[in-house]
């Protein structure tokens, strides 16, 4: 393995990649590789050892049962925390933004999550479905945020915790704020991909895992325009 490479790693995809998650796996390899960054990536099973030196690690959504064996496996691997400890950059998606926190509900039971982010989620009133807008809290220096949204749950943030979003549609985490970010650790409910919709945010990550404090520019008008259209959808009355 070339200790010159980005090392991205796609968590559990067995049991974590709904609603096009993967995604956000090509996207960052391909915004590095277009940038002349080295790119090497794994994709890493439930039944696979954690891997502790790579340099982002993807996480997606999925059902409660793959949600809480997700979690039990990474809490007993312990190779997740490790990474993190050692300044890795997360991405997390829905039930993988969920299983970061201290506890999550799955099938009706309350689970332990990792504790990497400070936060709890619970079951909403109601299902959040639908178009997700919101504004990126401005110390990230991030466009606004597009993304499709599904879940049940609502996440309450800790003090050590800082929502990702100002909600301008939809719900999130069911108080007017979407997802959550700490460190080098970005969790969101926003499907889509996340990635793909919101390619500021993949380098976002590629700065924060190279160092780099800034990234040569990209063709991003495609991107553009299917961001132009999600926004705009998220903004018409439904």
């Amino acid at each position: 393995m070339s200790t010159e490479s980005l090392r991205i790693v796609w968590i559990y995809p067995d049991l974590l990649s709904t609603y096009g998650d993967r995604g956000n796996l090509l996207i960052l390899a391909h915004r590095a590789a277009a940038r002349g960054i080295p790119v090497e990536t794994y994709e890493v099973r439930s039944d696979q050892q954690m891997p502790t030196t790579a340099d982002v690690y993807l996480i997606g959504g999925g059902e409660d049962g793959p949600q809480a064996a997700a979690a039990q496996r990474l809490i007993t691997d312990g190779g997740l925390h490790r990474a993190v400890n050692q300044g890795a950059a997360v991405l997390a998606i829905c039930a993988g933004y969920q299983l970061f926190g201290h506890s999550f509900f799955a099938k009706g039971q309350k689970c332990a999550g990792l504790g990497l982010l400070d936060l709890y989620s619970d079951r909403g009133p109601t299902r959040a479905v639908g178009e997700l807008r919101g504004d990126i809290d401005p110390r990230l220096g991030l466009p606004a945020l597009t993304g499709f949204e599904n879940h049940g749950g609502r996440t309450h943030l800790g003090p050590n915790a800082t929502p990702l979003a100002k909600v301008t549609a939809g719900i999130g985490n069911g108080d007017q704020t979407e997802g959550a970010w700490a460190g080098k650790i970005l969790g969101t409910y926003s499907h889509g991909p996340a990635l793909a919709r919101n390619p500021a945010i993949a380098d976002l990550l590629l700065r924060w895992s190279t160092g780099a404090d800034r990234l040569a520019p990209l063709d991003d008008a495609w991107a553009e325009r299917l961001r132009g259209e999600r926004l705009a959808a998220a903004a018409s009355p439904a």
